[in-house]
């Protein structure tokens, strides 16, 4: 069954990035002069995705705001014959078939921002995206991601090779390759102790999902702080169907902290066509 609709979980606190995330949600920071959750919206509508939908929270309403049509905005843009800034104005609105949106009303995890979703999704497998991981590739990484499943026709997690340091900071999987870049999961393990990984290989904010981890996640009781893990869910889909990693080409960055936000906006405006040569001369005269 084709990969039609995808999840974005954007209902965090965004609490890496305060105090800029007091007052507006993470996912709205601009990279440039497009908001965080725009680069990873074109990501899954060049991937092929006909339905988004967004797990919001209290404070997100500008998330809506922003994919919405906006008729003031086109009116006066059209009255000043700006066409370049019309036409961008109404790519944002035109970015998907359908957006919905739905409240995750208390933070309680990924895995319950995932669950929220399960009559929207339907009996279908799908994709979930974390809005604050931003991964620039010439190919989409969802696509190569899409072209996996299609092969193999079980969820596909999407991981990297992360250094020792940052291993307690993420899911990590248990690997047995079996192509290049594609692994079968044997085991997944929730924010291990370095000595007790059992690989380097850790699962970043891109899921296909089949619709069975809506029963799992039903099954899966809150861990700490309240929250219900995704991870946990997996081991228990892994009890009954195969999951697949994959090592994806591209560069990813994790928006959602200050050093990652940072990297993202200035390579993001170096492969500016309008921007890039002068910002690059700028970097360039600064006495660093």
């Amino acid at each position: 069954m084709k990969i039609r609709k995808a999840v974005f979980t954007a209902a965090g606190l965004g609490t890496r990035l305060l105090p800029a995330t007091k007052a507006q949600p993470k996912e709205m920071l601009p990279l440039v002069d497009k908001p965080i959750i725009q680069y990873v919206v074109e990501e899954a509508v060049a991937s092929g995705i006909e339905q988004i939908i967004i797990v919001t929270g209290r404070g997100k309403r500008a998330i809506e705001d922003h994919f919405d049509v906006a008729f003031e905005l086109e009116y006066y843009l059209n009255k000043k014959q700006d066409t370049e800034a019309l036409r961008e104005v109404r790519n944002i609105s035109d970015l998907a078939n359908t957006v919905t949106y739905i409240r995750q009303k208390e933070p309680m995890g990924i895995g319950h921002a995932i669950l929220v979703t399960k009559e929207i999704v339907g009996d279908e497998p799908f994709a979930v995206l974390f809005p604050d991981d931003l991964i620039d590739a010439s190919t989409p990484c969802l696509q190569q991601m899409i072209n996996v499943y299609n092969k193999y026709k079980c969820s596909v997690l999407a991981v990297q090779q992360i250094e020792p340091s940052a291993v307690p900071r993420y899911g990590v999987i248990d690997p047995a390759r079996i192509e290049e870049r594609v692994y079968q999961v044997r085991d997944l393990v929730e924010k291990p102790r370095v000595e007790e990984a059992p690989s380097n290989l850790g699962i970043v904010g891109r899921y296909i999902l089949t619709p069975e981890i809506f029963d799992c996640l039903e099954q899966t009781p809150p861990g700490k702080g309240g929250e219900i893990q995704i991870t946990d869910g997996l081991r228990l889909l892994l009890k009954r169907q195969a999951i697949y990693g994959y090592e994806f080409e591209g560069t990813r960055y994790d928006t959602g902290n200050k050093l990652g936000f940072l990297k993202a906006s200035v390579e993001m405006a170096l492969k500016r066509p309008d921007l890039g040569e002068e910002f690059r001369q700028y970097l360039k005269s600064l006495d660093l």
